[in-house]
């Protein structure tokens, strides 16, 4: 395992937060495509192909590193910001909708943390972000996140945004919470993570809640989000207007319009 940079940081915001990242002379920190913020003018942006780690060194590191990202969705490229002046200098990245961003010491949790494949935000250059596959195959087809979710491996920190509140919980050894699967953004790997069906007939086809939900069984670490983007995403579509409908909040005629239409 390589060893990552040292880096200092500071989370700001309430509602829609950024983390700013101090570096040092030579160090780098590496982040997703587009998530900058800001910089100083001595810190150098490279696009790297693969996950920016130091260890994916070669042709057939960086491809190994591209096809793991590739896997889960994201882009082949990864940006690598490193700072080649003197004194300090700073970086920082902005969350990419409403929620908290995690700071997570990776050491502190033996060096591993699984999270959702779109909530890694940026890392200390150094940490390894590769995949891993759910072993069971109902998990897998219904978990929400499907076979693949992120790997995040090294001895730096790691940053993971989350959708709206965010909640931690410590498991203790076959403890249960049972969680909807897209509430859950990240877990340590001795956290059993597998679903259950979400009670009878009647309550999977009319209870709201979707047709499963996750079981997750310590002991470790879990972090749950409030508001997953893909149900933010789905209540802002259904409040979309049709265009020339005349209808939806955001139109002028609002109801108005449907008795004009004879609705």
């Amino acid at each position: 395992m390589s060893q990552a940079d040292e880096i200092d940081y500071e989370i700001g915001g309430s509602d829609i937060q950024y983390v700013e990242i101090e570096l040092d002379p030579g160090e780098s920190v590496v982040s997703e495509a587009g998530a900058m913020m800001f910089k100083a003018p001595s810190v150098s942006m490279e696009a790297v192909f693969g996950d920016g780690s130091q260890k994916n060194k070669g042709v057939w590191g960086a491809l190994a590193g591209a096809g793991k990202r590739l896997l889960t969705g994201e882009s082949l490229f990864m940006t690598v910001f490193t700072h080649g002046g003197q004194g300090k200098a700073k970086v920082a990245f902005a969350a990419p909708y409403p929620g908290t961003i995690i700071p997570v010491h990776l050491p502190d949790l033996g060096g591993e943390l699984i999270c959702q494949k779109d909530s890694f935000l940026a890392a200390a250059k150094g940490v390894s972000v590769g995949i891993a596959l759910q072993k069971r195959i109902m998990t897998g087809l219904f978990g929400g996140e499907g076979f693949i979710m992120q790997r995040l491996e090294g001895t730096g920190w790691v940053f993971v945004h989350a959708g709206g509140t965010l909640i931690e919980r410590e498991l203790a050894a076959g403890e249960e919470l049972h969680v909807d699967t897209g509430c859950v953004v990240a877990y340590t790997p001795g956290v059993d993570f597998e679903i259950e069906r979400a009670g009878n007939i009647k309550s999977m086809i009319f209870g709201g809640e979707g047709v499963f939900f996750a079981r997750l069984r310590g002991p470790g670490k879990v972090w749950i989000q409030s508001m997953p983007f893909s149900r933010l995403a789905g209540r802002i579509l259904a409040n979309v207007p049709v265009t020339g409908s005349g209808q939806g909040e955001g139109s002028v005629l609002g109801p108005l319009g449907s008795i004009m239409r004879g609705n």
